[in-house]
């Protein structure tokens, strides 16, 4: 025992020394008062040379922005954007193909607020992307604690020009680590004096025909010398004419849309594709000033005071709001702000619902929220059929791996059944057995035997009865069961009972009453007695076969069969015992050729002991991964497993002995054979020690924790380091915004094939390409066990009629799933539009990499379809 724990502790301090964490970008806050009520918060990024951070103004499809995000504001409110005040670098990726803005060396963002409270605290995160010029890291959140408060000495006169000193506040929060998956802003923004209708707001403005609407930020101090307005008119029934006006401070002008190179940033607008198509170029109404510049050396075409610019639209399909974004840069004799952007929506169809409006599953009496209306599952936008052109999906795969693992785990029960057979309990009943027909034998003996070999059978099979019985309640009963923390730590507690005791420090038996009862009926003869003579079988043999069927309980509840699955184990299970004893019954003569009991049935259960620990580590790791206690990262889980395998390999070669073995020990061709692939397994585990590409241990994909559930510091918490979301209503907010297709994983923490698909197929480089740049994925676990604010808890009426209530975060996605797309099992993967249209029927668990791409492709194919027919409706 002293080396064992030597080995262990070995292990522990083995797994700190391969954490190497890159950290480019240092970042730091300030604050600064500028008015009576009024501050500034500063966003200071330090960045390491040859690295690079992005702007806030980047386009779809390119690297991720940088992005403010304040949560809960309470106490003050934002005056517009953050501005960006170090120098911006912008030049052509080929990488991206777009032009893309940047800082190096040093990136400061300044975000205006006023205090309406005194003192107010300013919480949030910021979210930002840094690569050099051989690669990106993921992208990264910080989380920020800023307090507002009234100090004095400022600045009560205004802001200060830009040569002032700056002053700090008292504190200055250290930046955070941070894992936070990359998510679309949950700060609610006020109207900026630079900005028509943000993203956040475009459902708060209301714009009407020949009107205008204009911003009402407070101006108090802040340089946002051109403020937007945004009104269109109607021309016929199908076009319109939209105006676009900006107004200039006094000195200040905007730049015209036709600016040579090396001048000063031209103003430009950008359409979002919709149901319409421009009429002509945007037209500049207002009078252009053309003068020599003499800080460019070139003429310049601007405007002051007002540019007014024009553009029709043809709509060629229903009337919809038109969205887009404008680029502008404004000056004055003395300097230049750096270019801003603004987003607008012509809201000709109306006032659009917020994303939260569009989906929420907030509980209501008398509705179900987790029906998604716009999904078909009849009528998918792609059956993905070879035949009517489509690319060939994979939708039939999952009804056969389903059949496939029932007959799976018959297999697997026959196994155990055999294995059990060699066990020290069940040995001795064979002569026992022969014994009994023997002295009952009538002429009948193989009926006898074969009723026998029948009744085994069916006592085995009983077992499942009740699991059936629980299942027709709640279809995802099995799934509540078998992620249950304190199920599996009953698990893990019986394995590593039995695990000890297969070691031989005590025996596990039935009370004698039971049995001895039980063997007294078997003494009645005929069908009776030879039915309890089964029963006897079995329950003599409990302190053996207890961990078998115990596996086999555990498997039925960790997969998607359920009951149908425990039924198949036992099946297989009575199966073994039943036909060797019922041979034996009807040919006794058989006995003679077995092999006599002795040392090697011992070997034996101690090896069995030792794959008994292994196993219920696997218990004790889905009952963390559910509750989120963090307590056996992936790395302690291979520590334990190499301190296991050390361990059994030392049994193999003599080193450690157990109460039961042999004085005569001898290694044995097994023996030696058994030590030699416990060697080579143990190597194989040791690099799952490590922080590299080599932890991935593939053949393993299922068993440890996620990579990402890991003792060392990840990107995010997501398979692979994958961008996703683990919230459907933010996915799809986010879908909606950047315009892609989604794809939702309805998977679980405990669930084996998720696991083996993240390791073994999304982590090829087809599959990893088009889940992080062409699709939003949206990773929903069924089985997690946290629970819901009180708000979103509830009772709902499933569309089968049976209630099911609604407390934790796995019943929220489970109740998603079964409601809408029926299915209970997981993995399984649902591809989407960004307006909730199924694009391609769903699929399984998929391990063929080739037929997960196609499946993918055609969802693609999809999406671009509905963009080409223009059958998207509004996604912004």
């Amino acid at each position: 025992m002293k080396r064992l724990l030597f080995l262990l502790g070995f292990s522990l301090i083995y797994l700190s020394m391969f954490s190497q964490i890159e950290e480019p970008v240092k970042w730091k806050f300030e604050t600064r008062q500028t008015g009576e009520d009024t501050h500034e918060i500063i966003f200071r990024a330090t960045i390491d040379p040859g690295w690079h951070v992005y702007s806030q103004f980047v386009k779809d499809g390119g690297p991720v922005p940088t992005s403010f995000n304040f949560e809960n504001i309470s106490g003050y409110e934002l005056v517009g954007k953050a501005k960006e005040t170090s120098k911006v670098h912008k030049v052509y990726e080929e990488t991206f193909q777009m032009d893309v803005a940047y800082f190096d060396t040093e990136a400061v963002f300044v975000q205006e607020v006023k205090r309406l409270t005194d003192p107010a605290q300013a919480k949030g995160f910021l979210e930002y992307m840094v690569c050099n010029d051989e690669k990106c890291l993921p992208p990264t959140a910080v989380d920020f604690d800023i307090s507002l408060k009234d100090t004095r000495g400022g600045y009560p006169g205004g802001r200060p020009s830009d040569d002032e000193e700056e002053g700090e506040d008292d504190s200055e929060p250290e930046p955070q680590a941070a894992t936070t998956t990359p998510a679309p802003s949950q700060t609610t923004q006020t109207e900026a004096a630079g900005t028509a209708v943000t993203e956040e707001d475009e459902g708060e403005s209301e714009v009407e025909s020949e009107s205008e609407v204009e911003s009402d930020a407070p101006q108090d101090g802040i340089f946002e010398p051109t403020k937007w307005s945004f009104s269109h008119t109607q021309i016929d029934d199908q076009t319109y004419e939209l105006t676009i006006t900006a107004h200039m401070d006094d000195g200040w002008k905007v730049y015209s849309q036709f600016i040579d190179e090396g001048g000063p940033v031209p103003t430009e607008f950008t359409f979002k594709e919709g149901n319409y198509e421009l009429v002509g170029k945007t037209e500049e109404v207002s009078e252009v000033i053309k003068t020599m510049d003499e800080v460019f050396e070139m003429p310049l075409a601007f405007f002051k005071h007002d540019a007014v610019f024009k553009q029709k639209v043809k709509f060629t399909g229903d009337i919809e709001n038109v969205k887009g974004e404008l680029m502008f840069m404004t000056c004055n004799e003395e300097r230049c702000l750096p270019p801003s952007y603004v987003d607008f929506v012509f809201e000709i169809a109306g006032k659009e619902a917020s994303s939260d409006e569009a989906r929420n599953f907030l509980l209501a009496e008398g509705t179900n929220p987790f029906v998604i209306p716009t999904v078909n599952l009849d009528n998918p936008v792609s059956s993905c059929d070879p035949n009517a052109g489509d690319i060939v999906a994979t939708s039939t795969l999952a009804p056969k791996k389903e059949k496939k693992s029932i007959w799976g785990t018959f297999v697997l029960g026959f196994l155990g059944g055999l294995l059990a057979l060699l066990m020290p309990c069940l040995f001795p009943m064979i002569p026992l057995t022969v014994s009994f027909f023997t002295k009952n034998g009538s002429g009948k003996g193989v009926t006898n035997a074969l009723l026998y070999g029948f009744s085994i059978v069916l006592i085995c099979l009983s077992i499942s009865v009740p699991f059936h019985l629980a299942e027709t309640a709640d279809a995802a009963i099995f799934n509540e069961i078998s992620t249950s923390a304190a199920l599996n730590i009953f698990f893990f507690l019986i394995f590593v009972v039995f695990g000890i005791s297969f070691l031989g420090y005590f025996e596990i038996t039935l009370p004698s009453s039971l049995t001895n009862k039980v063997s007294s009926a078997s003494t009645a003869g005929g069908l009776i007695g030879i039915f309890f003579m089964a029963l006897t079988l079995v329950l003599v043999s409990f302190s053996c076969t207890a961990p078998i069927i115990g596996s086999l309980l555990a498997q039925a509840l960790s997969t998607d069969g359920g009951a149908w699955q425990l039924t198949a184990g036992m099946g297989g299970f009575g199966v073994a015992l039943g036909i060797p004893f019922a041979l034996f019954a009807a040919f006794p003569s058989v006995l003679n050729k077995l092999p006599q009991s002795g040392g090697w049935l011992n070997a034996l259960k101690v090896n069995l002991g030792f794959l008994e620990l292994a196993f219920a580590l696997k218990f004790l790791s889905n009952a963390d991964l559910v509750e989120h206690w963090g307590i056996l990262k992936r790395e302690i889980f291979f520590g334990v497993w190499i301190v296991i395998g050390i361990a059994w390999i030392l049994y193999q070669f003599g080193k450690i002995k157990f109460p039961h073995d042999s004085a005569n020990f001898k290694i044995t061709p097994t023996r030696f054979v058994l030590g030699a692939t416990l060697i080579a397994m143990v190597a194989y585990l040791i690099p799952g020690l490590t922080n590299t590409e080599a932890a991935n241990r593939k053949l393993l994909s299922g068993f440890p924790p996620p990579l990402f559930y890991s003792i060392y510091e990840k990107a995010n918490d997501c398979p692979l380091g994958l961008p996703c979301f683990k919230n459907y209503e933010e996915g799809l907010a986010y879908a909606k915004k950047v315009n892609k297709p989604i794809m939702v994983d309805f998977t679980g923490w405990a669930c084996v094939n998720c696991r083996r698909m993240e390791e073994n197929v999304w982590e090829r480089k087809e599959i990893f390409d088009r889940l992080s740049n062409d699709y939003v994925l949206i990773s929903l676990y069924v089985d997690d066990r946290k629970e819901l604010p009180k708000e979103e808890q509830g009772e709902v009426v499933l569309s089968n009629g049976h209630k099911k209530r609604i407390r934790t975060v796995g019943n929220k996605w489970h109740a998603l799933q079964q409601e809408s797309f029926a299915t209970n099992s997981q993995p399984w993967y649902v591809l989407l539009s960004p307006d909730e249209h199924l694009l391609a029927p769903g699929v399984g668990y998929t391990p063929d990499v080739d037929e997960y791409r196609g499946f993918l492709d055609c969802g693609l194919g999809a999406f671009q379809r509905l963009k080409t027919e223009n059958k998207l409706t509004s996604t912004q």
